[in-house]
Parts: structure tokens; C-alpha cells; sequence
């Protein structure tokens, strides 16, 4: 304690502490029968730290080309010392993160928790989301091998329905009209420049929001809170009991990593046929399998073209949903927009399923 306290004289003779240590000691966290989901949130961060370490260990031996990307994986996997285990980390993390952000997404929508004055925080929340759909899509091809070929060329085509300038976007995701090695390198300066530049842009945002407005309290029970208001310190309590869940998410990836290690599949080869039932990534599979039900013609115009904007405005709609629901707003139920995120979820559950099961 003596030498702690040393290096905290020493920091405050040359830097005024105390705004942080009036933040700490201010700082605190409802208690309630919902208050378990305010820690899905930094199990999501501590995924992200994760995946940020793994992926820079990763990126000290790979090769991003058509013709090495496949060895250089291979190479990891077989001759760098717990490569293996670094690699399905990393690749397992990245399909866990996205598991945990869908599940703070909707946690937040049913708790309401984008209520004035957090319209911000839930649409910073749900950008964060977005751009880790892309971490995932532009990693997955990363490897060069047969599946991970296949479903790009299958997610990529998805893109080029976008109205009137899907073309364009085609181009720009492959590089070209097709995929090739161009594709893979484009795809390598999204995952590991472009995409880490924009998401700690958004992710500062995102935590600066939360620490300035605190944690939601859910309409539900709110006046009964405000009877009895309840609360722990932020630190050290809150964050020890983030930690237990970092320590068990780590354990997780652990026993995945060692029991399922990631498989790495053929090399692709652009001249072979598709694998039969070529899928994009399980988190785009919903939205796969609704095109493929979607009429070739709807009235004049093309199904699968107007399938993609209905997405679109979806996604729009879904970000803004802080801006239409007025009834959450003034703390009252809201048992439309609770009916259309039980819908969602119900939607993107069932659809994931028949694809697998039945496609």
C-alpha cells in the first residue's frame, strides 16, 4: 500500500488526478432484477480486446496473397508454436463476439435503454454492431481456402442487388468483377486498417456516452427503483464482477479452441465448382435465406432488388427506432416495438434454422 501510494503522490505532483478519482469514486451501477445484462456489453469489449490481441499475433506471419495467404495459415497452424491455438481463438472469439453483441443489442432494445437521452449510445451501439458484421465478412476470406471463397463470391453477390449502384459495390468490395487475389488483399486492408480506424472511432464514442449518461434503468420497474434506488461503485465492485465474466468467456474460448480447433479446408482453387450448399457466414445466412424465398418479379420490378432495399430501410428504421418509439419515451409500454424485436428475434432464429436444416 505504501509503494502504491508513492506512485500516486509521484503521479499527482505532475498530473491533477483528481477528476479521475472524482469520476471513480462517483461512478456506480443500478441494482435490480434486470442488472445482470448490463454486463453483456463488456463481455463484448473484453471479445474485442481479444480478437485485437490474437489477430496482431496472427498478422506477424501472415501472408496477405492468393499464393500465400492458404501456406501462411498452414504454416501457423503446423509450425508456429500454439499457432493453432492462437488461430481457433481468434476465429472462434470473432464468431462469439458478434453472438454477444446481437445479444446486448436486443437486451438493450427489451430494456429500452435507448430512451432519451441515450439516442445516441443506441445508435452508436448499433453502427459498432455493423462494422463488426464486416470485421467478420472481410476476415472470413482471409485464409484463401474453398468454403471461405465460395460464400464471399455468394455474400459479395448479395451486395451487387443494391439499387442502382450495386454494380459499383461489387466492384469495390472484389476489386474487380470477380474474386480473385485482388479481393483477398482489398479484404485484408479492410480487416486490419480501415475497419480498426473506424471502430475505435465509434467505440470511443460509444463509451463516452455510457460513462456520461450511467446505465439505463428499464421503464418497467423504474418507479419502483426510484423508491428504493439500489447501486454498487462502478470500481472496484461492478468491474470485478465483469472480470468473473471475462474469466469464464476466456475459458470458453478455451475449451473451443482445444476440443474444435478451427479447421482450415482445401485451398481455394477459382476454376473448381462450388461445394454443394455453399453458405455466407452463419450471421448473414438469415437474410440469405429470406432472398432465396423472395418471387423473381414482384409487380414490375426485380424481387431479389427490392428484397435488399426493404433490408436496407430496415436497418435504417431498426437504428432509429429511439426517434419513432414515442410511448418508451415518456416511460410508458411499448407493446408494438416490444411485439416487432420478439418478431425480429423469432425471424432471424427460424430462418438460420430452416437454412441449415432443410437448405
Amino acid at each position: 500500500m505504501k509503494k502504491q501510494s508513492k506512485i500516486l503522490n509521484w503521479l499527482e505532483e505532475r498530473f491533477d488526478l483528481s477528476g479521475i478519482n472524482k469520476f471513480i469514486d462517483k461512478k456506480v451501477v443500478p441494482v435490480h432484477k434486470y442488472h445482470f445484462w448490463y454486463g453483456i456489453g463488456g463481455i463484448a469489449m473484453f471479445l474485442f480486446v481479444v480478437q485485437a490481441v490474437t489477430g496482431i499475433l496472427l498478422l506477424l506471419y501472415y501472408r496477405p496473397s492468393a499464393d500465400n495467404a492458404f501456406e501462411s495459415v498452414e504454416f501457423i497452424m503446423t509450425s508456429v508454436r500454439f499457432g493453432w491455438l492462437i488461430r481457433s481463438i481468434h476465429s472462434w472469439g470473432a464468431n462469439l463476439m458478434i453472438f454477444v453483441l446481437f445479444v446486448h443489442m436486443f437486451s438493450t432494445f427489451f430494456m429500452k435503454a435507448y430512451r432519451k437521452p441515450r439516442e445516441l449510445t443506441w445508435i452508436s451501439g448499433v453502427i459498432l454492431l455493423v462494422l463488426s458484421l464486416a470485421f467478420g465478412f472481410s476476415g472470413y476470406l482471409l485464409p484463401w481456402n474453398k468454403l471461405a471463397y465460395f460464400a464471399t463470391k455468394v455474400g459479395t453477390e448479395m451486395a451487387s442487388l443494391v439499387p442502382f449502384v450495386g454494380k459499383e459495390i461489387l466492384i469495390f468490395l472484389r476489386g474487380g468483377e470477380d474474386v480473385t487475389g485482388a479481393t483477398l488483399t482489398r479484404f485484408f486492408g479492410f480487416h486490419v486498417a480501415l475497419l480498426p480506424a473506424i471502430t475505435m472511432i465509434f467505440l470511443g464514442i460509444h463509451l463516452l456516452f455510457i460513462q456520461a449518461q450511467g446505465m439505463s434503468v428499464p421503464p418497467s420497474i423504474e418507479e419502483e427503483y426510484k423508491k428504493n434506488p439500489k447501486s454498487i461503485k462502478f470500481f472496484p465492485d461492478f468491474l470485478l464482477r465483469d472480470a468473473v465474466g471475462w474469466l469464464v468467456v476466456l475459458g470458453l474460448l478455451g475449451i473451443l479452441a482445444a476440443l474444435f480447433p478451427w479447421e482450415l479446408g482445401e485451398k481455394a482453387d477459382p476454376f473448381a465448382s462450388a461445394p454443394q450448399g455453399i453458405k455466407p457466414e452463419w450471421f448473414f445466412v438469415f437474410l440469405f435465406e429470406t432472398l432465396k424465398y423472395v418471387p423473381p418479379k414482384i409487380l414490375i420490378f426485380e424481387g431479389e432488388v427490392l428484397a435488399i432495399l426493404a433490408i436496407a430501410l430496415g436497418v435504417v428504421f431498426w437504428m432509429l427506432v429511439p426517434f419513432f418509439d414515442k410511448r418508451a419515451q415518456l416511460n410508458k409500454p411499448s407493446p408494438l416495438f416490444t411485439a416487432i424485436g420478439v418478431t425480429l428475434v423469432l425471424y432471424i432464429i427460424i430462418m438460420t434454422a430452416v437454412s441449415y436444416l432443410f437448405s
